[in-house]
C-alpha cells in the first residue's frame, strides 16, 4: 500500500475523556433517571444541564486548568455530578475518605493544593476542624461549599475560608458553560488518595485517558449493559467508584445513592428500585450473608455483585449465591484506578463440585482489556515465575490504566516503577490457565522456622469455622521460630462459648502443622471505610504482645 503522502487529519483526534460519556448520555438517555437519592430524581438530562452551571460556577470562582478540588461526601447526588463537573471546569478532582479526622484532612488539603472543598452537612465539623488548623500554616483555606440536604441557612460559625452552599451555586452558573477539554488525554483528571496504613496517604494521580479505558473496562468486568440500576455500597472516593461514576454514564445507568451501607438498606433499595447491580468488598459481603432474617427481602431477580479490595473466602462467595446474588471478583490497587483483573468464569467449571468451584472464584483472574499486561514476577530478577500454581512472585502490572505516578513524590514514583512494571507489593502464584491467585501482601507474610505462611490460606480456613464472623492473621515475634501466626477473631452472635483452644484445634485439623496457629485473640476488627481489616493496627497489637516462646 502507497502510504506516502497520508497525513494524519488533526481534526479527528480528540483526547479520550470520560467527560464525553456524560454528553452521549444526555442525548442517547435523556430522560432515563440518571440518580436517585430518596425522593429526589433527575434524568441524564438534568443531570448534563446541571454540571455545566456547575463547571461554570467553580470557573466563576476562579477555578481553571490544572486547579484541584477536593470533596468530603458519601455517595449523594453531589458526587456523581462533581465528577463530571470537575473535569469540564479544566480542573482535578480530589474526592477525600469520609473517616478521615480534621489533622488527616488538613494535611491533605495542604499536600493536594485544593482550592474548593465540597463537604457534607454530616461531615461539616471536621472539615471546621481541618480549616482551622489551615489558618495555623501559611496556606490560604479553600472555599468551602456545603452540601445541604436541603435548604436552609448556612452554618457558618467557625468556618475559616468563604463559604458557599452547593444549590444555590449551581443556580449562579450558566448551563451554556464551554466546557474546558483535556489539551492530551494523559492531562491529569483527579487525585486519590491511598488509605495510608503505614505512613501518610500517597496521592495517585490519573489521567483522562486512564480514567476513559478503566471506566469502560469496569463495564464489561461487570456485565453491565444498557439501563442497568446500580446499588452505590462502595465509597465514590475510594477509586471513583472503581470508575463506575463515569462508566455508568456510557450505558445509561440509574445511580441509586445509599448513604450509609447497612443489610437492610441493601435490601430495601433492591426491592425498592429493581437494582440489577452492586459492588462491595468481602466485609460488606461478609454482612450481607451475616444479617438476620428480618433484614432481608426476596430478591427481584439475581443482583450481580462485583467484590474485590481482599482475597474474598470462597465460604462466602457460596452463601451469597445461596441468597440470590450473581458473584464476580475483581482485583487492583487504588494505582491501577481500582479494577486491573478480573476472575472469568469459564463454562467448563459450572460441572465441577461447588468446593472446587468457589475456591476458583475466589481466585484474581487474568487483566481486563484496558490493561497492557499483568506478571508475577521475581522482584529481584524481574522474570516471570512458571505458571505452575507453586512459586510466589509479585504482582506487577503495566499499561494506560496504570497511575501517573505520586503527587510531589518523584522517589516513591521511581520506587514502585522500578523495573519497567508498577509494582504491586502483593505476592502471587500464576496457575497454568495464566489465572493469578494472591497470596498475601508481601508486607504481612509470616516467615516462621524458615517457612513462609500465607495469612490469606490460614484466614480461609477461619473463615470455614462456623463460629466464625470475621478474621485476620498476623505475625507475632517470636524468640525461637522468628514469627508466629496470631488470629484476631470476631464471633458470630450466639457462639461466645466458642473458646481459643476449639478454634486453634480446628485449624490444627485442616493446615500444615507448621502454619497452625499459636494466638488467638477475640475482638471487633479494624476497618477501613472500604471495608477493608486494618492489619497494621493489628500487626502493631501482635507485636507488643512480645514472643510467645
Amino acid at each position: 500500500m502507497e502510504l506516502e503522502g497520508l497525513v494524519r487529519c488533526s481534526t479527528n483526534y480528540v483526547p479520550l475523556t470520560p467527560i464525553s460519556f456524560l454528553e452521549r448520555a444526555a442525548k442517547a438517555y435523556r430522560d432515563t433517571t440518571s440518580v436517585v437519592n430518596g425522593s429526589v430524581k433527575y434524568t441524564w438530562g438534568d443531570m448534563h444541564e446541571r454540571c455545566l452551571k456547575i463547571a461554570s460556577a467553580l470557573n466563576q470562582l476562579g477555578i481553571s486548568r490544572g486547579d484541584v478540588v477536593a470533596t468530603l461526601a458519601p455517595n449523594v447526588p453531589a458526587m456523581h455530578e462533581l465528577h463530571f463537573a470537575v473535569p469540564m471546569a479544566g480542573a482535578l478532582i480530589c474526592p477525600l475518605n469520609t473517616r478521615h479526622d480534621s489533622a488527616m484532612l488538613s494535611a491533605l488539603l495542604e499536600h493536594s493544593e485544593a482550592r474548593i472543598i465540597f463537604v457534607d452537612y454530616q461531615l461539616l465539623d471536621i472539615a471546621h476542624g481541618a480549616l482551622k488548623l489551615l489558618t495555623k500554616t501559611k496556606r490560604k483555606p479553600p472555599i468551602l461549599v456545603l452540601i445541604a440536604e436541603s435548604d436552609g441557612p448556612l452554618p457558618t460559625d467557625h468556618i475559616a475560608s468563604e463559604t458557599h452552599e452547593y444549590e444555590s451555586l449551581l443556580a449562579g452558573g450558566h448551563d451554556g458553560f464551554e466546557i474546558i477539554r483535556p489539551n492530551s488525554e494523559w492531562d491529569p483528571i483527579c487525585i486519590n488518595y491511598t488509605s495510608g496504613t503505614t505512613s501518610r496517604p500517597k496521592g495517585v494521580v490519573y489521567c483522562h485517558r486512564g480514567a476513559y479505558l478503566n471506566s469502560l473496562a469496569s463495564v464489561l468486568l461487570h456485565g453491565i449493559g444498557s439501563f442497568p440500576v446500580y446499588l452505590w455500597t462502595v465509597p465514590i472516593f475510594h477509586c471513583n467508584g472503581w470508575n463506575l461514576t463515569w462508566g455508568l454514564a456510557a450505558q445509561g445507568g440509574t445511580n441509586v445513592c445509599l448513604r450509609k451501607v447497612t443489610p437492610k438498606a441493601i435490601f430495601d433499595n433492591i426491592a425498592l428500585h429493581d437494582v440489577t447491580h452492586m459492588g462491595g468488598a468481602p466485609t460488606v459481603l461478609n454482612m450481607i450473608v451475616n444479617s438476620p432474617i428480618s433484614d432481608r427481602r426476596p430478591l427481584p431477580h439475581k443482583v450481580e455483585v462485583m467484590t474485590g479490595g481482599a482475597p474474598p473466602p470462597p465460604q462466602i462467595l457460596s452463601k451469597m449465591e445461596e441468597l440470590g446474588f450473581g458473584i464476580s471478583h475483581l482485583y487492583g490497587l487504588t494505582e491501577t484506578y481500582g479494577p486491573g483483573t478480573s476472575c472469568i468464569w469459564k463454562p467448563e467449571w459450572d460441572s465441577l463440585p461447588l468446593n472446587e468451584r468457589y475456591k476458583l472464584k475466589a481466585r484474581q483472574g487474568v487483566h481486563h482489556v484496558g490493561l497492557e499486561d499483568v506478571e508475577v514476577k521475581d522482584p529481584v530478577t524481574m522474570a516471570s515465575v512458571p505458571a505452575d500454581g507453586k512459586t510466589i512472585g509479585e504482582i506487577m502490572f503495566r499499561g494506560n490504566t496504570v497511575m501517573s505516578g505520586y503527587l510531589k513524590d518523584l522517589v516513591a514514583t521511581k520506587e514502585a516503577f522500578n523495573g519497567g512494571w508498577f509494582r504491586s507489593g502483593d505476592l502471587a502464584v500464576k496457575h497454568p490457565d495464566n489465572y493469578i491467585e494472591v497470596k498475601d501482601r508481601l508486607k504481612d507474610v509470616i516467615i516462621s522456622g524458615g517457612e513462609n505462611i500465607s495469612t490469606v490460606e490460614v484466614e480461609t480456613v477461619l473463615y470455614s469455622h462456623p463460629a466464625i464472623l470475621e478474621a485476620a492473621v498476623v505475625a507475632r515475634p517470636d524468640n525461637h521460630w522468628g514469627q508466629t501466626p496470631c488470629a484476631f477473631v470476631k464471633l458470630k452472635e450466639g457462639n461466645d462459648g466458642v473458646g481459643a483452644q476449639e478454634i486453634i484445634k480446628f485449624c490444627r485439623d485442616h493446615l500444615p502443622h507448621y502454619m497452625t496457629l499459636k494466638t488467638l485473640i477475640f475482638e471487633d476488627l479494624p476497618k477501613t471505610s472500604t471495608g477493608k481489616i486494618q492489619k497494621f493496627i493489628l500487626r502493631e497489637k501482635a507485636k507488643a504482645m512480645g514472643s510467645l516462646s
